[in-house]
């Protein structure tokens, strides 16, 4: 594209957004090949938006207008639109003006901002959608402040900008509303933002979920083919609405197949169609898009395989598949996706390989991976779990995991989400959106590649450093339930759908079998649980037994959760050949015995191979509610790990009603810290990747703004040195080596300490040099001893793709060789940095382990909140280690400290909302 200014054309501008009733649009920049789409467009907006727009009658734009409204120096003037199909559907330009109002250009931070939307795309969300990119634009080129004079008439555009949470200023003069918005985001505007988007991209998944017709592209008559699997798939499942097959091999004239109408062409459909199943070759998948775009499909589900996972030319396939259905308005699941379903009553839509689909439940599952899909849908089938939807994204290139929980969260059939992930898009935003769904319904997530290098061919991811340690630590920060392997999302689905969550770990043990009760007391601890003394209710138990116990176990307030262990029943008048695997009697006594409890009944069970089916069977009328259903598993560490994983997110759950804060202290100071920052980065820049690394007396300068003081070093490159500043510091002092290769490296016996006088640390600097090497090699320091304490380390470091992390753990071999390091984002809160503190294994030498004195923990959080603002507030920072601190009974002391500086990475969940762009 052209344009007649010296900027050259900002592709960056260039987004899909997703509007208020599911569909897209794709905005971007205006410019002079525009010229006959803005003609176009403008021909089609009504008089009456004409009027609103220009103050006056305007019918047609003039051929000055149409140049004016079409060259933009990408600067002062900015124009961008609103596309679907390659036509214009909206429009919004600014002009930056000066105090009085006249054109300007320059340090003028004002702009004067004006929308037209087609009469027909009104009530979509457009000119809120444009309003944000526009404002980011705007700052992007140094614009603070947007005018803007609306018609008291046109109610619709003034509720677009009060309604977008800037800070504003309004009055009414001469007949006309002004409105001028500060565009710095707040909080308000960020919540509006996001709120847009979770309404918008929700909606998109439900179009996708609840069609009221369907077409498969690509069905033919040979029998096994994949668009003749879905097809009866479809047709077989019960969908509701209308199904048709599309084939250009279809003859000529009317024809079914599987009992639906066959058509060659989708233009030959005589009604509209909202969902269409692509199994077309990789090569004829554009024509079948292009026809879909055309005749207004709101949807797609790309099954064809050959995109990203086959290679660099694969990947530009998928490339274009995306921004040719997001040209014409359409979300696209896949491609190599193995399908959707929805089993509720009024759609019962199965569009999908899976022959097999679960019953009617309340459980939504999303997977990336079409094999795990099929064995997740028949594990659940299997074992009576019900499903409420099911998405499997393949390539995941459009509709990913991010938009099912924008979905799920407010959707009234799902009460639990189960999701397998092989890789994050937008990991930022995961965390954020799980977080909101999981205070009100659990999400469960066993991620797989967990190693670097694993990420499965046509994953489009942003780069990450962070360890799978890290991912684990953030999970449960969010309140996700991660698990490790896809029959651990299984047992704990499994466990959601049919049971309430427990109110506590105290785990109340009872069964026939005491070396099984045992051997669940064991596994109970391990994982964390309180269990009680198993009760023993000898193999010769009878179901009445059973239901006596389980009931008197509910009943007690001792225990929030009941394990039953069952093996056949022997010595039992009515008790069945043990050889069977079966005990109707005894899963019939626990049903009726759990009906109704408020706390959790799992069943381990062995040799009872049938005992899972009987319990998790469905209800019969009037036989109890749902609860009355009770996960079974052939073994008590499964069942004690299912319960240990809802019990820890019941935790959670109960403290995120109560969310801590971020605490301002009255000393920090930011605006000198920022000024530090900027000018030690313009300094110090050198281009490279890994930014400015600060030397000591920077460091000390920009903490010591946020309250952080770093007990100071003083070189000592020869003995005298040395001497002179342990006289200067006060002895006693320490002697230690700062050289890169042996910093932190006390086993290497680079650090001596409680040096009382000039002997000894004339003793310990020979010491050292004739160990270790020359003064000036080994970078000496002395530095004043700091009181007894726990040696830990506290770090900050930013990741491109999850953003600040806050990283604690002890100084050493704990942190180092054990990874025992717990993190928190940021910014963190102080309750986040008080199970910080709490959340590593060592954390008991911080409490008095084995009668040692405990150390200053309050002192130690408010250091890690203080780090924590430093890096939210300044996000060049991006990594501070701070280490050693030693933490003793009274206080603390940073003996060591480094700080890095970098242009920071775009934060894109600030900005406006846009679809990810592969």
């Amino acid at each position: 594209m052209t344009t007649p200014a010296s900027r050259p054309y900002p592709v960056h501008w260039e987004a899909d957004v997703v509007l208020r009733d599911g569909g897209i649009a794709h905005i971007r920049p205006i410019g002079p090949d525009d010229a006959q789409r803005l003609v176009d467009f403008y021909e089609q907006v009504s008089d009456e938006s004409k009027y609103y727009r220009f103050f006056a009658p305007y019918p047609r734009l003039s051929d000055r207008d149409v140049h004016r409204f079409t060259h933009h120096d990408y600067d002062d003037r900015v124009g961008l639109a609103a596309t679907v199909g390659d036509e214009f559907i909206a429009t919004v330009r600014y002009d930056r003006i000066d105090a009085d109002g006249r054109p300007a250009s320059g340090d003028a931070y004002r702009a004067e901002v004006a929308f037209l939307v087609q009469d027909a795309h009104q009530g979509r969300g457009v000119a809120s959608a444009l309003l944000e990119h526009i404002g980011a634009v705007a700052r992007e080129r140094g614009i603070l402040r947007f005018i803007a004079e609306v018609l008291p008439a046109n109610r619709k555009m003034v509720k677009v900008f009060t309604d977008a949470g800037y800070t504003q200023q309004r009055s009414f003069t001469d007949g006309v509303v002004h409105l001028e918005l500060d565009l710095e985001p707040t909080e308000a505007s960020v919540q509006v933002m996001r709120a847009r988007e979770h309404r918008a991209e929700a909606r998109s998944v439900q179009r996708l979920l609840t069609p009221r017709s369907v077409a498969v592209i690509g069905a033919s008559r040979r029998p096994g083919g994949v668009g003749r699997t879905l097809l009866r798939n479809l047709v077989a499942g019960g969908f509701t609405g209308r199904v048709h097959a599309v084939n250009s091999s279809f003859p000529e004239g009317e024809s079914t197949l599987d009992g639906v109408r066959a058509h060659r062409t989708l233009a030959g459909i005589p009604e509209p169609v909202d969902l269409a199943i692509v199994a077309v070759p990789a090569a004829n998948v554009p024509a079948a898009v292009a026809a879909c775009g055309e005749n207004g499909v709101q949807g797609l589900v790309v099954v064809t395989a050959g995109y990203a996972e086959a290679g660099p030319e694969g990947r530009e396939r998928q490339r274009e598949l995306v921004r040719q259905a997001r040209s014409y308005g359409m979300r696209v699941i896949g491609p190599n996706a193995f399908g959707i379903i929805n089993t509720a009553e009024a759609v019962r839509l199965n569009a999908s390989l899976s022959p097999e689909v679960p019953a009617t439940g309340r459980l939504g599952l999303f997977t990336q991976s079409g094999a795990i899909g099929i064995a997740l849908l028949s594990g659940l089938h299997r074992r009576g779990a019900g499903l409420s939807s099911f998405v499997s994204a393949g390539n995941r290139a459009d509709v990913s995991g991010n938009d099912l929980l924008q979905y799920w969260h407010n959707d009234p059939d799902t009460d639990a989400v189960l999701m397998y992930l092989e890789s994050f898009g937008n990991p930022r935003k995961f965390t954020r959106l799980a977080r909101r769904t999981a205070a009100s319904k659990p999400v469960v997530v066993v991620k797989g590649a967990l190693h670097s290098g694993t990420t499965p061919a046509g994953h489009a991811v942003s780069p990450t450093r962070i360890p799978d340690s890290t991912v684990s630590a953030l999970f449960r920060q969010a309140g996700v339930i991660r698990v490790d392997t896809v029959t651990e999302l299984l047992d704990v689905g499994l466990l959601l759908s049919l049971q309430p969550i427990p109110g506590g770990t105290r785990l109340a043990i009872l069964g026939n079998s005491d070396s099984l009760g045992l051997l669940a007391y064991d596994a109970a601890l391990t994982a964390g649980l309180r269990p009680v003394a198993p009760i023993d209710l000898t193999t010769s138990a009878a179901p009445d037994d059973f239901r006596t116990a389980l009931a008197a176990a509910l009943a007690d307030d001792a225990s929030d959760a009941v394990l039953v262990t069952a093996i056949p029943r022997v010595g039992c008048e009515d008790a069945p050949d043990p050889e069977s695997g079966d005990d109707p009697a005894l899963a019939h006594a626990l049903r009726e015995a759990a009906a109704g409890a408020a706390k959790p009944v799992v069943v381990a069970h062995l040799a009872l191979e049938t005992m899972a089916d009987r319990l998790g069977a469905p209800v019969a009328p009037g036989e109890g509610p749902d609860r009355a259903r009770v996960p079974a598993y052939p073994a008590a560490d499964r069942a004690v790990r299912a319960l240990a994983e809802a019990a820890e997110y019941a935790l959670w759950r109960k403290g995120a009603g109560t969310p801590g804060r971020v605490p301002q202290f009255a000393d920090i100071e930011e605006s000198a810290a920022a000024a530090d920052v900027a000018r030690l980065l313009d300094a110090g820049e050198s281009g490279g990747e890994h930014g400015v690394v600060l030397d000591d007396a920077a460091t000390a300068t920009l903490l010591g703004r946020y309250g952080i003081t770093v007990r100071s070093a003083l070189p000592a490159p020869g003995i005298t040195a040395a001497l002179a500043a342990a006289r200067r510091l006060g002895y006693p002092v320490a002697l230690k080596t700062t050289a890169p290769h042996l910093r932190h490296r006390a086993d290497l016996g680079g650090v001596r300490l409680d040096l009382a006088d000039e002997d000894d640390l004339r003793r310990a600097f020979e010491e050292l040099t004739a160990r270790l090497g020359k003064p000036e090699e080994l970078l000496l320091v002395v530095q004043a001893m700091a009181p007894r304490g726990v040696d830990t380390v506290v770090r900050a470091t930013v990741d491109p793709a999850v953003g600040a992390v806050l990283s604690f753990g002890l100084a050493g071999a704990p942190s180092e060789l054990l990874g025992d390091t717990a993190h928190r984002l940021v910014p963190a809160t102080d309750r986040d940095v008080a199970e910080l503190v709490r959340s590593i294994k060592a954390a008991p030498l911080l409490f008095g382990w084995r009668g040692s004195e405990p150390v200053d923990t309050a002192a130690l959080e408010e250091l890690l909140l203080r780090v924590s603002l430093l890096v939210d507030d300044l996000p060049e920072v991006v990594a501070v280690d701070l280490e050693p601190v030693v933490v003793a009974a009274r206080g603390l002391t940073v003996l060591g400290a480094s700080v890095r500086l970098d242009r920071p990475p775009a934060r894109t969940d600030l900005g406006p909302r846009a679809l990810s762009s592969f």
